[in-house]
């Protein structure tokens, strides 16, 4: 393809070139491509350019020049010219590939595999993009970020219509609107789960944050926007779309005020969700495997955005009832013990309050007399807001009968240092810097009937320390191999 196809701009004879490639990483560079010389937050990619001209660079989009001999297309911001040009690179795939995307502090994983999986049910091969995995043609890979940097994805969206993906559904992070990673994309739907404290070490204040979201649905310009209008700042995006006359078509779910998909008669147990939904097209009711109230937005925006994409009500409501567990999110861990573990990825202020409030509910319907007790072992994440420690550590205690505060992924920073962060909140607690020490602690001491939530983690299956340096580590593996000892199923099993 010719420069000239990929950016426009480029100067003079410049366009005619051919070029066979992009990277922003110098290391991909391999003769013929288009090096983008991106600002990172550590290093500048400016510094690898003379690297990726050796390597075989046919020109360069920078912010300032660097004379290396070969073309340059000076930009004001590289973040924001990489996502046409690659788009442009890979033959615009979003056109053809009906791309719905989730934005929201939390339910983003798990909206988007429900959408997955109705859009599936209705005969749609999907893929997916998200923080647990991606799917491409039906075949699972592991993933570095929750949405890849811009040139990764367009030729990841051109894999999926070559390998007969006619849909995706992706989940998009705040710090992806903000760097541009998602500009480009041609979404039919967009879905607004929930907004709450979160990367205040990314963003500046929460309306940063809010405005970086806002972004999938003002700069995006989806085909069909669904939102959550229970949440303060879902409601606030909708009454805006309305102001600004980007309403067409907005579609509104929610549990506790009139909204185009509305749940009522929600029951939730350890069996999961049983709950009613009034819908344009009437009323339907729904079982589902996933528990909590929580769970039960996140299967109204799955619905009303598969809904906006055609897929009839029953097919939608049956593909709910067989939607199968997130990894990571709410998933129970059963080796026969007369107690309840639960691992989740609860990392937030308001997600670890929305887990704890479902596991006393399951708590109490598992107890006689309100006799069953709740144990929550959760830590915080190092190099990440700092704020939020402590309130995390007020919730845990004002919603748990027993806290344990452990490490989650200290990177840098000292673990004991996090800890007492978090316990500025908590007050006289529980703590134990070794993670799977305070799994067994836990554990050790739960009865029948009561709840184990082992959150902060998930799905993750490393433990990040300083220096970049990740042991392996897995709650539901760590929970399982604990349970499976002679000293808990021994005392514990009916």
């Amino acid at each position: 393809m010719r420069l000239g196809q990929v950016i426009p701009s480029a100067p003079g004879g410049a366009g005619e070139l051919e070029v066979t490639g992009l990277a922003y990483d110098n290391r991909a560079v391999r003769p013929g491509t288009l090096f983008f010389c991106v600002p990172g937050f550590t290093r500048d990619g400016h510094e690898y350019a003379p690297d990726a001209v050796a390597r075989g660079a046919v020109a360069l989009v920078v912010q300032r020049s660097l004379a290396l001999g070969v073309p340059e297309i000076l930009v004001e911001d590289v973040r924001r010219a990489m996502a046409p040009a690659a788009a442009a690179f890979y033959g615009d795939p979003t056109a053809q590939l009906q791309t719905i995307g989730v934005t929201g502090t939390n339910g983003k994983t798990t909206t988007a595999f429900l959408i997955r999986a109705l859009l599936e049910a209705d005969g749609r091969q999907t893929g997916l993009l998200g923080t647990v995995k991606s799917v491409l043609g039906g075949r699972e890979h592991a993933v570095l970020r929750t949405t890849p940097e811009a040139i990764d994805l367009q030729r990841t969206f051109s894999e999926m219509l070559e390998h007969g993906d006619v849909a995706c559904a992706m989940e998009v992070s705040s710090h992806a609107l903000e760097l541009h990673r998602a500009d480009a994309i041609h979404f039919a739907v967009a879905v607004f789960t929930n907004l709450s404290r979160d990367h205040l070490d990314f963003h500046s204040s929460m309306d940063d944050y809010f405005q970086a979201k806002r972004r999938l649905f003002t700069d995006c310009r989806p085909r069909a926007s669904v939102i959550n209008i229970d949440d303060p700042h879902g409601a606030r995006l909708a009454a805006e779309l309305e102001r600004a006359g980007m309403s067409e078509p907005l579609i509104t779910f929610a549990l506790d005020r009139g909204a185009d998909y509305r749940a009522v008669e929600v029951r939730s147990d350890l069996d999961g969700s049983r709950l009613a939904v009034e819908s344009p097209e009437g009323r339907v009711e729904l079982r589902s495997p996933l528990r909590g109230r929580f769970n039960v937005y996140n299967l109204l925006g799955a619905l009303a955005a598969a809904r906006a994409l055609g897929v009839p009500l029953g097919i939608a409501g049956a593909a709910i009832e067989r939607a199968g567990q997130v990894p990571g999110r709410f998933e129970s861990v059963d080796e026969g013990q007369r107690f309840a573990v639960v691992v989740d990825y609860a990392h937030t202020p308001d997600s670890l309050e929305n887990v704890l409030r479902a596991a006393r509910e399951l708590a109490r319907a598992r107890g006689d007399a309100g006799e069953s007790r709740l144990h929550v072992v959760f830590g915080c994440g190092g190099d990440r807001d700092r704020g939020k420690r402590p309130l995390m550590g007020e919730i845990a205690t004002r919603l748990a009968d027993r806290v344990i505060v452990t490490s989650d992924n200290p990177r840098s920073e000292d673990p004991e240092s996090i800890i007492e962060e978090i316990l500025a909140g908590a007050g006289e607690v529980e703590h134990q810097v070794d993670r799977r020490a305070a799994i067994a602690q836990a554990i050790a001491v739960a009865a029948p009937g009561d709840v184990v939530v082992i959150a902060g983690k998930g799905h993750e299956q490393g433990q990040e320390f300083a220096a970049g340096r990740k042991v392996p580590f897995d709650d539901v593996s760590v929970a399982r191999e604990i349970l499976r000892s002679s000293s808990v199923n021994g005392s514990q099993q009916p």
